[in-house]
């Protein structure tokens, strides 16, 4: 079959449908071409793409604030998390977390379905996080994350002028029986290789604000590499900063790329910086300490 027109395959898919019933269709955005809803049937599609029918929706519940939802369809659900929010509970914190008000967003559909952690950012960390709706989907997606196949980019903004316009940083890192997270020494064994990738963005009089890319994804990663580096991240009191301007750490994930599970297509998707970062002032050597 070669290409043709949404409208007219879905004329030949569902050859007993009245012309009315696929319009409501496409008007309820019941039609997913690969995954995707397209409510357009002048839309051109190929041979190889998939035209399905999904079920008969009902007006959604809104993702609950703060979360922000960048992107969803049948496959993932990608949104943008605040700082002081950890992404799933831990035993010693089960308060609100990503995972439970994504599952109440998600239940509340018709039909419901259920989320599936792939990744994970620090409480204190903001930004784009991706979550499956499927055990498949999940299964993908973590397979690219575990080959850091997928992409993660951060802005940071550190303590210090760094020398370097950019740079590699390898080093092991070794987390304890109390879960504190540090960079190994030369002389000791163990720990786990983490590369992180940096490029100044900007140097200003007391901070450097940093282009971030994670060639792994160990936990705390960037913070105790940056800190090890003696740059610590503004406002990462757990790892040396004395600084802490604007009451949150000031490390934002802003991209995030992978090949989709449904269509096999890469996908990539942007957060924009966070506008107190551009706040921050940066003429003094901002006076508040670290948060207790």
């Amino acid at each position: 079959m070669a290409q043709t027109t949404l409208a007219d395959r879905l004329r030949a898919l569902f050859p007993e449908s009245s012309g009315r019933s696929r319009n409501t269709w496409l008007a309820r955005g019941r039609v997913l071409v690969d995954g995707r809803v397209v409510r357009d049937g002048r839309t051109v599609v190929n041979a190889g793409e998939r035209v399905a029918l999904g079920p008969e929706t009902v007006p959604r519940v809104p993702l609950p604030r703060p979360l922000r939802l960048v992107h969803e369809d049948e496959h993932v659900l990608v949104v943008e998390k605040p700082p002081d929010l950890l992404t799933i509970a831990t035993e010693s914190q089960r308060g609100r977390t990503v995972y439970r008000m994504v599952w109440d967003y998600l239940a509340a559909a018709r039909p419901p379905r259920r989320p599936f952690i792939v990744h994970r950012l620090d409480r204190e960390t903001s930004g784009l996080l991706v979550l499956a709706k499927s055990p498949a989907a999940k299964s993908h997606l973590q397979a690219q994350f575990a080959s850091h196949a997928a992409e993660r980019r951060y802005v940071g903004i550190v303590e210090g002028r760094v020398a370097a316009d950019a740079g590699t940083i390898e080093s092991r890192i070794i987390q304890d029986r109390a879960l504190r997270v540090r960079v190994a020494r030369r002389d000791e064994e163990g720990g786990r290789s983490a590369v992180t990738r940096y490029r100044v963005r900007e140097r200003l009089t007391v901070v450097t604000v940093l282009d971030l890319a994670l060639g792994t994804g160990r936990r705390r990663q960037i913070r105790v590499q940056l800190a090890a580096l003696g740059h610590p991240v503004v406002g990462d009191g757990a790892h040396g900063a004395t600084t802490d301007p604007l009451r949150r750490l000031c490390l934002h994930a802003t991209a995030l790329g992978f090949v989709h599970p449904g269509t096999g297509k890469p996908v990539r998707f942007e957060s924009p910086i966070p506008a107190a970062f551009a706040r921050l002032d940066r003429r003094s050597p901002m006076g508040r300490g670290p948060r207790a």
